[in-house]
């Protein structure tokens, strides 16, 4: 059984720079050429010359709330009946060089909404690579808890166990008894979702008097997965490992049996930059994680994630030469991510726009991993059980996340530009 999924996994650095400064130009000519916010986003440099790191550096940085916004315009534009029509620009801002078709065949929705096309190539999230270093093989069943529904998660692990040759339980979120039968009927050898939606599988499991032994590998996303729940999970004798990614994305970085960082994709650029800004920080400094894709289908450049990382120094132990990352330590904006799904700002701003009575609003994420909890705290004129049940339904319409609602006194929330709090602990 080989160790690597390729040997482009063993390049030498030098090598594998090269090779992605090469493309780079021509990814950037394509992507001006069928990608019209691109164009607008690179008007003014020369893709020719952009075969650099410092090159690249000076290019503009589109984060994912500009990203938000400017599919939102497009979106407002397109109601004109005299507007153009394009489905790039109509639905995607511009961002996409692909329309409906067989160079599309499915699209889906993150929070805001943000819509993201899924291209046609074989593995198109890039999420096989992962599965791989966390021990899938050719002929597994893997039983996927992502969801299925609007989000592109489900999908990104379909399509990467397909691409090993393994054959897919598509089990979705929910109905954990159900979840139970189906992997003491079916027997997978691995799961592919949530950390803490296999934990409480498996706790089901003890619940009901039912073992589950088939199960020995995991491969988990979606939330932070802290060396606690780690060891848990290899005390029931699975071996979990975890990738990074985004919607927007695809895989981005991933864990190896080395478990000493997260080893960047391929065929990623990746630049740590000062929050806020565009400029590129030292080697082990904290930043934002922005990402330049080689995508010819949605072509993202100097994306920012919003997410916090920094690079590692040197490689890995288990012989991949690919930079690594510490993985996943915060957010960069107030934007955050809970039970796997991003909330950002302007969602509480939705909420509060709905209710003349309140006056202000904060959204505080608590709980432990495995344990998300929303408080919607409200400070307002009026309160009551009435209101109670609305606010949390127009939470749920908005976030699809349920949140507890807790009316505070007037002028008792701080002061300091905040509606979404993360007090969270990962420890």
């Amino acid at each position: 059984m080989t160790e690597f999924y390729d040997s482009a996994e063993v390049r030498h650095h030098a090598e594998r720079e090269q090779a992605l400064l090469l493309a780079l130009p021509h990814a950037l000519r394509h992507a001006i050429a069928n990608a019209p916010a691109i164009a607008r986003q690179l008007q003014g440099f020369d893709a020719i010359d952009i075969h650099t790191r410092e090159a690249l550096s000076k290019l503009p940085v589109i984060r994912k709330s500009d990203l938000l916004a400017m599919q939102t315009e497009a979106r407002t534009i397109a109601s004109d009946p005299v507007a153009p029509q394009d489905v790039r620009e109509r639905v995607f801002g511009g961002f996409s060089a692909v329309a409906w078709g067989t160079h599309a065949p499915r699209v889906f929705a993150s929070p805001g909404p943000l819509y993201e096309p899924e291209g046609s190539m074989p593995d198109y999230w890039r999420f096989a690579r992962a599965m791989f270093a966390a021990g899938f093989r050719a002929g597994d069943l893997v039983h996927n808890c992502f969801s299925y529904h609007f989000t592109p998660a489900g999908s990104m692990f379909e399509t990467a166990a397909h691409a090993l040759g393994c054959t897919v339980f598509p089990a979705g979120v929910g109905q954990t008894e159900q979840q139970v039968q189906a992997i003491r009927d079916l027997q997978p050898s691995g799961y592919t979702g949530t950390p803490s939606f296999l934990k409480i599988i498996l706790e089901k499991a003890d619940e009901l008097g039912v073992t589950l032994p088939s199960v020995k590998r995991a491969l988990v996303s979606g939330e932070a997965f802290p060396p606690s729940l780690r060891d848990w999970f290899i005390a029931r004798g699975v071996h979990a490992y975890q990738a990074y990614g985004s919607a927007d994305l695809g895989m981005i970085a991933y864990e190896t049996p080395a478990r000493e960082g997260l080893v960047l994709s391929e065929d990623l650029l990746l630049e740590i930059v000062r929050p806020g800004t565009g400029d590129v920080l030292p080697d082990g400094e904290v930043g934002e994680v922005v990402i330049t894709t080689l995508n010819t289908a949605y072509p993202l450049v100097r994306f920012g994630t919003g997410d916090l990382s920094a690079v590692l120094p040197g490689v890995s132990p288990c012989g991949r030469t690919n930079t690594r990352i510490r993985g996943w330590l915060g957010r960069a904006d107030q934007t955050t991510k809970v039970r796997g799904m991003f909330v950002h700002p302007g969602q509480v701003a939705q909420v509060i726009a709905r209710y003349p009575e309140v006056i202000k609003a904060r959204l505080v994420v608590s709980g432990r991993m495995g344990s998300d909890q929303m408080t919607f705290k409200v400070e307002t004129t009026s309160q009551g059980s009435d209101l109670v049940t609305r606010l949390e339904q127009t939470v749920r319409d908005v976030t699809k996340l349920r949140a507890d609602i807790e009316f505070v006194a007037l002028n008792t929330l701080p002061n300091d530009g905040k509606v979404i709090e993360d007090v969270r602990a990962y420890d």
